[in-house]
């Protein structure tokens, strides 16, 4: 019985396209009490494999996280699958908002110790007791009020192409970092201030919630279904968009476009530009923005020296790879010193004053 993907990236890739079929693409979490992880991992597999579901599932002993694209026609069945399974019954289903056939190419379904590594010690305090979702209207309202503090409890890498008007966005590369600096800077406003939180689909938020109301924060919102769920009730209701920019996705679309503007710039030249894209050199592979323009004139390196050895023959980048480690950039997400335009994000709590700052 098969248990895990036997086909490459590119064999799979041969297969959506010969199939002609349009897939969807969507994300859903759950925080659970599950007693075995592993069994119902080779459960999932098996049921998922079958409808050709495709992406990266992530299975703990608190629940599970997925993002995955299948088959358009074999929604329903996924979701009678799905409802088989008592605590993921009448889950909710984040739809992405652009769609790429493309977007996963592999199935992945992973026992991890924790659906989102989150750096915590969840036995201090009650994970369950977390802070009141808001949708896509009452959150609008909430983020208008002089009282309220906008956090973006994303990575900066994330929130540089795009980010909620008059949020804060902390400079930082894990989840973990961001819980200090928000209690440490609202550390004199934890009755007196709304603490309203978003991210990609609410995953982090729903702990992050629970953390801050454990920490001594009175007034601890969130936005339910993060800026994946907020776009799809703005298109619906006809609401006002106050994201402004893209929405990075972890899966080869890389993002998805909710305004038209372009806030972020190519690392490289500075010029107005919000793609992201990995170093072509496989030892760097460093993620950063790079605009057509700096791609044509690198070879769609971040560096001469990463143009340099993406341009040997592949056996002699491999000999000069053999017994190294990976660069270090590889885990910095485009905070190489070699990237001029970077942009620096440091968070600006600086001030709480009634005037907002600005976007």
């Amino acid at each position: 019985m098969q248990l895990y993907n036997t086909l490459s990236a590119k064999e799979r890739a041969a297969l959506i396209e010969a199939a002609g079929k349009d897939r969807l693409t969507l994300s859903f979490y759950q925080y659970a009490n599950i007693e075995n992880p592993q069994e119902l991992r080779d459960q999932l597999f098996i049921a998922w494999n079958a409808l050709d579901v495709l992406g990266r599932i992530y299975v703990a002993t608190e629940g599970i996280n997925g993002q995955l694209s299948l088959p358009a026609d074999r929604f329903k069945e996924f979701k009678t699958h799905l409802d088989t399974i008592a605590f993921l019954k009448n889950i909710r289903l984040n739809v992405a908002v652009e769609q790429d056939n493309m977007s996963f190419l592999k199935l992945k379904v992973k026992v991890r110790h924790k659906i989102v590594a989150d750096g915590l010690n969840d036995t201090t305090f009650d994970v369950t007791n977390k802070g009141i979702h808001v949708d896509a209207d009452a959150f609008n309202t909430l983020i208008e009020d002089e009282n309220t503090v906008l956090v973006d409890m994303r990575n900066h890498y994330e929130s540089e192409i795009g980010h909620f008007k008059n949020a804060v966005t902390p400079d930082v590369d894990t989840f973990r970092e961001s819980l200090d600096i928000i209690e440490d800077d609202l550390k004199d406003h934890k009755t007196d201030k709304n603490l309203v939180m978003y991210c990609t689909g609410g995953i982090r938020c729903e702990k992050a919630s629970a953390y801050f109301k454990h920490k001594g924060f009175k007034n601890v919102f969130q936005l339910e279904g993060g800026i994946i769920e907020y776009t799809r009730q703005v298109n619906e209701k006809n609401l006002e968009n106050k994201f402004i920019g893209k929405n990075f996705v972890f899966d080869e679309r890389r993002a998805e476009k909710i305004s038209d503007d372009v806030i972020a710039q190519c690392h490289q030249c500075g010029s107005p530009f919000d793609v992201h894209t990995n170093c072509a050199n496989d030892a760097c592979h460093l993620l950063f923005i790079q605009c057509d323009a700096c791609k044509e004139e690198m070879d769609n390196c971040c560096s001469t020296a990463c143009k340099e050895i993406h341009a040997l023959p592949f056996e002699a980048q491999k000999a000069l790879r053999k017994g190294q480690g990976n660069s270090n950039d590889i885990f910095k997400k485009g905070r190489a010193d070699h990237l001029p335009y970077k942009k620096d994000l440091r968070n600006i709590f600086e001030t709480l004053k009634t005037d907002k700052p600005n976007s």
